[in-house]
Order: C-alpha cells, then structure tokens, then sequence
C-alpha cells in the first residue's frame, strides 16, 4: 500500500518538477531577450548592488555553464554564469541581484543562511554515505532493519537542509527585487514585473525539491514502521 502510494505521488511530483523546470527555461528564454533600459550588465549590477550595501571584499567573477550562478560565503564570490555576467537584459539582472541578496545576507548575518551553512559539511557526508545506506538498507531490510533507522537519520539531514534553503531564496529574491526596483534598475512594470516572474519560477525548483525530499522521509520512515510491525 505504501508503495503503490509512494510510487503515484513520486510520479506525481516529478511530472511537477518537469512542468516547473520548462516553465522555467522558458522564462529565462523570455526575460533573457529583453533588455533592460538602462542597459547595465549583470557584472555591473552585482558591483552596484555590493556597494550599494557597502560589501567589501565580495568579488563578481564570471563562472561557467548555464544555471552555475551561486554566492560562496567561504571564498567571498559572486559567480555568474556568462549569459548573466554579460547579459544586459532582465533575466540577467534578476539573477545578479539575487545572488547579490546572499551577499548581503552573509553580511547582515542572516540566521537562515547561518543555520544554512553550518549543516552544508554534515550534508555533505550525509549525502556522500546516503546512496550506499539506502541501497543496503532495503537489500537487508529483513534481516537488519536497523540500517533503515540510519538511512532514514541521514535523509532527514538533507530533508531538513532542503527546507531550510527556501526561506534563504525566497529572502534572497526578495531583498533583490526591493534594491532593483529602489535603486529604479528596473523600470516599473514590464521589467520589474518580469524580474519578479522570473525569480517566482525560480524558487519553485526549490520548492518541488523540498516537497520531493518530505515525501521520500514519509516514505522511509513508514517502511521502517511497517519492517517493525512484521517483526512483532
């Protein structure tokens, strides 16, 4: 039963994830072909931003490949991946700004990007181990289901650390759509409105990520209930 259950909802949101990734894209094709009119590139946005913010030491560097662009807290750089580092159009300035917004979160020391960053090394060694527990958790599930109760432990980690990552994108969007629309590097309407859409389609990758991440620890654990039963 909680397979069959498991299994449609799992279908269910990976089509979702689907849906939301193309909704995506073509955002990014659309606002990607719209400049901005005042005609500054997303390098010249993070810089501006960062001063803006007074930020030293936060260095805007181009990154490569398409969707790369991030902040690294540990090294201090706002990376843009090359369609936003030299776009001059509204997609480019969305992104620039945002990843400016975990910048200015690191430097106002944000308790979310806080809490964010001190899991980010247990994750990492919780993610690294996962994919071996999990396979020889089921493969043993009769004779040793305990090693559930250790899969489910280090899924929760990266359940948690998902969950925990949506309040810092959205805090982050929102700081950037409140400094581009202040700061008027956006027009008001069509631009603004097309930062805001495209930020919005954004987040939701993280969101179906999150809610894919719950239903697989719901999953686990109601295994493990069901392994524990059987053995009573």
């Amino acid at each position: 039963m909680y397979s069959s259950g498991y299994f449609l909802l799992s279908i269910g949101l990976a089509a979702v994830g689907f849906v939301v990734q193309q909704i995506l894209l073509a955002k990014m094709r659309k606002y990607g072909a719209a400049p901005v009119s005042r005609g500054m590139s997303g390098k010249e946005i993070a810089e501006t931003m960062l001063n803006y913010y007074n930020i030293r030491g936060v260095q805007v560097v181009p990154g490569q490949g398409m969707l790369t662009d991030h902040y690294n807290p540990l090294t201090k750089t706002v990376s843009l991946s090359p369609d936003v580092y030299e776009g001059r159009n509204i997609m480019a300035a969305a992104v620039a700004a945002h990843e400016c917004g975990h910048a200015v979160q690191h430097a106002t020391a944000y308790s979310m990007l806080q809490l964010r960053s001190k899991l980010v090394p247990v994750v990492q060694v919780a993610s690294f181990g996962l994919q071996w527990m999990m396979l020889l958790s089921f493969m043993l599930a009769n004779s040793f289901p305990q090693l559930m109760l250790v899969t489910i432990g280090l899924f929760a980690l990266t359940t948690i650390f998902s969950i925990i990552t949506l309040p810092v994108e959205f805090d982050a969007s929102k700081r950037a759509l409140a400094w581009l629309n202040a700061q008027a590097v956006l027009r008001s309407g069509p631009e603004s409105e097309g930062a805001k859409d495209a930020l919005k389609w954004a987040a939701m990758t993280y969101v179906v990520a999150a809610l894919s991440s719950i239903v697989m620890l719901v999953y686990l654990i109601l295994r493990y209930m069901g392994l524990s039963r059987s053995d009573d």
